[in-house]
């Protein structure tokens, strides 16, 4: 086994390598970015070295400054992770040249399977059946058009390098075709330096399963069984679980088999992910699973592989790159229970997932779950990384218990400051379809509206969220029996009115103190009683009625978040009643939905726009934002241009005023 080892990575996976390290007796060596001075992987770590400032191209993704890293430190190898450079052949090639390990693949196995079209012509001679589509070199749009035509729509256009959804468009019709492969085109080129592309056939109700394999440096090669990761927003997943539901013994073997023959044709060595795509419109059939693409790398769904099998990867990982054997053959490998991950991102479900980005003023994760994070209370979320913040993993007897284990540790998530989709993941867990395992990859976009947005605050978030504004939940300063009398008043009951900003309005709440800590709040004209029974100035025990419950109650400044219910809500203490005035025009303005780059800028001043048209295109947190145009009109002002950087808020475009236009 190694003595010392280098993680080339940052967050969460970073401190998943860290700790299994340190149970199995290996120093670890942390790299980081100045945007990751203070991060949580860099204080985990033995020792870290900085290897260049906060862009990823600086940084995370510079060879040079890596390798030179780990040498100064005294590292015997570098594990990859996943992303940023794991899948990066030369990498592995320049590791391996200034005398280190890699702990993954050889580069031969990433080169054979790092390009989607050579990938499929290699398993469709190894026996894997492959989906249909073109995989070949001509790259002119007409022909990849026809080759659409010819195969019907709907297709999927899919960048040849790389993974995670990225340069990949659902084309429905022929009209569309054109401005889809060139958003994919750029996407692909963008985050893979390859703006190459194959055309698959689109299935109507496709699930995508994946196998775990595993091979050593002696030649073996096994499957740790499968994984389902239908459950995915833009080609992303969302929640993935093993094994997958309504797989056969039968099904399990074969995709085993045909997973395992594609790892043994590539002479593979590490852990390793095979992705098929199964068409279930008829159901899960033997014969309707295809290869689509093998990752050479660990994957962030791992921990349900784990947690089923009760194997350590990242062990197996270590002891394989040392030059071990596998550590059980095959029919020693066995399934134990059901397994669910829910991947926790700071992101906007219902403004299309957009990624957001703070500072984490809250974060607790639920006790009892496997919770994977890179990131404490305190932390910000910028946007030159992942959003991802965390993954919750359970584990249960049965596929039930383990969905509802998911759907608790998700309501008790408490993380502020920042967006979430915490609310969009538990409302999942209660979707019928999927608590039945009818799963497939467009049950999310079927769902509708009411998925994506989070409920309307209650009048009991409301009436908790008046309480902490007028310091009613604060924690008693002393042990004075007076200081829990906070709302005694010698002359009667006393009223005060405290205005709250809350969903674009402003919201005025009279709460009238009564005796006991017992408050009426009159919003709306609905009256909630509630009775304060233990506060800790966040914690809280309240009483409405004949219920008693539990909220977690945050303030900072003129901010509050109430967390009650299995719900987040924000208010916001407004400066002065009425202070909102007039509502303000918006439909003359394109401002940038968060920090990043202008890619494409389509209109110039005095052309005329129609509602919807593509306008400007942002890069942002590794994904392609396209601004469209909020109403017919002509454009003002243009004061961007391709190539800028700009900030949250910033001016794009702007449009004449509707009179003028």
């Amino acid at each position: 086994m190694f003595r010392k080892i280098l993680i080339a990575n940052r967050g969460e996976i970073a401190c998943r390598v860290i700790r299994t390290a340190r149970q199995v007796g290996v120093s670890t060596v942390a790299v980081f970015s100045d945007a990751d001075r203070d991060a949580l992987h860099v204080a985990m770590a033995d020792e870290a070295i900085r290897i260049g400032p906060a862009e990823a191209a600086k940084s995370y993704l510079n060879i040079p400054a890596i390798i030179e890293a780990a040498k100064a430190s005294g590292a015997e190898a570098v594990h990859p992770g996943y992303g940023f450079l794991s899948e990066n052949p030369d990498f592995v090639e320049a590791v391996e040249a200034a005398g280190l390990v890699f702990i993954g693949p050889s580069a031969s196995a990433i080169r054979a399977m790092g390009l989607k079209d050579a990938a499929k012509a290699l398993m469709e001679k190894a026996g894997v059946p492959v989906v249909p589509g073109y995989h070949g070199e001509r790259q002119d749009a007409a022909f990849l058009a026809g080759e659409a035509e010819a195969m019907g729509y709907p297709v999927l256009i899919k960048a040849r390098a790389g993974g995670g959804g990225k340069g990949m468009r659902r084309v429905e019709r022929p009209a569309d075709f054109a401005a889809a492969l060139e958003s994919a085109r750029r996407e692909g080129e963008s985050a893979f330096g390859d703006g190459r592309v194959l055309v698959e056939k689109y299935m109507t109700k496709p699930r995508h399963i994946e196998v775990q394999v595993f091979g050593d440096k002696h030649g073996n090669v096994v499957h740790l069984f499968e994984r389902d990761c239908s459950l995915q927003r833009r080609h992303q997943k969302v929640i993935e679980e093993a094994p997958a539901p309504g797989m056969t013994a039968e099904m399990r073997a074969a995709m085993g088999q045909a997973a395992v023959r594609a790892a043994a044709a590539i002479g593979y060595s590490g852990a390793g992910t095979v992705e098929f795509i199964a068409d279930v419109s008829e159901g899960l059939r033997q014969d309707r699973f295809y290869f689509m693409e093998m990752n050479t790398r660990l994957q962030v769904e791992h921990p349900v592989t784990e947690a089923i099998t009760g194997l350590d990867l990242v062990e197996w990982q270590l002891h394989v790159a040392a030059g071990g054997p596998l550590a059980k053959r095959q029919e020693e490998l066995s399934i134990n229970g059901w397994a669910f991950e829910a991947r926790l991102y700071a992101e906007n479900p219902a403004r299309d997932f957009l990624p957001a980005t703070g500072r984490l003023s809250v974060f607790d994760l639920p006790q009892d779950a496997r919770t994977d994070s890179g990131v404490r209370a305190g932390d910000l979320i910028t946007p030159y990384y992942d959003p991802m913040i965390a993954k919750v993993i359970v584990h249960g007897r049965t596929r039930a218990e383990a969905l509802a284990k998911l759907e608790t540790a998700l309501e008790t998530c408490r993380v502020g400051g920042v967006t979430t989709n915490a609310g969009f993941l538990a409302r999942l867990c209660r979707l019928p379809a999927f608590a039945a395992g009818d799963v497939d990859t467009g049950l999310i976009g079927r769902a509708g509206e009411s998925l994506l947005n989070e409920p309307d605050a209650s009048e009991e978030a409301f009436a908790l969220a008046a309480l902490s504004a007028l310091g009613f939940l604060e924690a008693p300063a002393d042990p004075d029996p007076w200081g829990h009398l906070r709302s005694f008043r010698l002359w009667g009951e006393a009223a005060q009115t405290v205005f709250l900003d809350h969903g674009d309005a402003e919201h005025a709440l009279r709460v009238t103190a009564r005796e006991k800590n017992r408050f009426h709040v009159e919003h709306n004209g609905i009256i909630t009683d509630i009775a304060v029974k233990s506060t800790d100035g966040r914690s809280v025990r309240v009483a409405f009625e004949d219920r008693v419950l539990s909220a977690t109650v945050h303030r900072e400044g003129t901010d509050i978040l109430v967390f009650f219910a299995g719900h987040a809500h924000t208010f916001a203490i407004a400066e002065e009643a009425g202070h909102h005035g007039e509502a303000t025009a918006g439909g003359d303005r394109l401002s940038a939905p968060m920090p990043g780059l202008v890619r494409i800028v389509s209109a110039e001043p005095g052309a005329r726009v129609a509602k919807g048209d593509a306008l400007v295109t942002m890069e942002a947190m590794k994904m392609e934002l396209v601004l469209a145009a909020p109403r017919d009109g002509v454009v003002a002002t243009v004061p961007v241009a391709v190539g800028d950087q700009v900030a949250e808020g910033a001016l794009l475009l702007s449009l004449e005023p509707e009179e003028a236009a």
